[in-house]
């Protein structure tokens, strides 16, 4: 596939056997998760977390789903999701109350657009000086990374600290690297630790988890046929439920002043500390 233009290569083989093994390294993703507690925003470590964990069975699984007749048929027809997902004014073109439009308010208020994400990911393995390699487990993988804003959107999960982990937690289920679990659960922790265990910061996380084993996977999705449902909609198709614990840690934390989005910044530590 090319990444600019989203065409699709017939030819290209499911699997070059010419990709290297990722091995586990755990040291390493501590390592990285320590940076990314500096900076949350910073999307290069969790990058190198998801290569020092990496998902054992992501090759079988991907090739299962790439030798079927659906898989096929969604590579032709969805080449290179970037090019669909930001298009805000066809998207805008979709009913009101449509997961299309539950996208782009979510997108346009966090100012973030998809093909933010890939060329956060392009510098990252340019600079780590990862081999790129043309074949079809290569069209996976990008899937894999380009539906996780549309999962804030559908599970209703915040771009803050605990919805980021819940979010995380939610995208193991599906896609079983560890990275994920390891992120989520140790910013909770974090979270945790920060706030004084004022509210149920763990078992968000792990309620993410287990709605997460209800939801097929969204990278296996037609996304061109959800967009333009009802968003409701889309959420009962995905058996996508709504989260309790996680707003609950949101209202407690209100209740005490505490604007959820700035968790670990100064005035939320010195209010939780009264």
């Amino acid at each position: 596939m090319n990444a600019m233009t989203g065409t699709i290569h017939a030819d290209l083989p499911i699997y070059d056997e010419r990709r290297p093994e990722m091995k586990l390294r755990p040291l390493k993703a501590w390592h990285h998760f320590q940076n990314l507690l500096k900076d949350k925003e910073n999307t290069e470590e969790v990058f190198h977390i998801f290569q020092s964990l990496p998902w054992r069975n992501l090759r079988s699984s991907a090739e299962h789903f790439l030798r079927s007749e659906r898989g096929q048929a969604l590579r032709v027809r969805e080449p290179y999701l970037p090019a669909i997902l930001d298009d805000h004014a066809a998207l805008r073109l979709t009913p009101k109350g449509s997961l299309a439009h539950a996208y782009c308010d979510f997108m346009e208020r966090e100012g973030l657009s998809a093909q933010g994400l890939v060329d956060e990911f392009d510098r990252f393995t340019r600079s780590s000086g990862f081999e790129e390699f043309e074949d079809q487990f290569k069209w996976y993988l990008n899937r894999m990374r380009d539906v996780h804003d549309m999962l804030h959107v559908l599970t209703g999960y915040g771009r803050d600290a605990l919805g980021e982990a819940c979010v995380l937690a939610f995208t193991y289920s599906q896609q079983p690297s560890p990275a994920h679990l390891f992120i989520g659960y140790m910013a909770g922790l974090n979270i945790n630790k920060q706030t004084k265990r004022s509210a149920p910061v763990l078992r968000a996380v792990r309620e993410g988890q287990k709605l997460g084993k209800a939801c097929p996977r969204l990278c296996e999705q037609a996304i061109t046929e959800l967009l333009p449902l009802p968003i409701e909609d889309v959420r009962k198709r995905l058996n996508i439920t709504p989260a309790v614990h996680y707003h609950d840690a949101h209202a407690i934390w209100r209740e005490r002043g505490v604007d959820p989005y700035d968790l670990l910044g100064k005035s939320a530590a010195v209010k939780l500390a009264a």
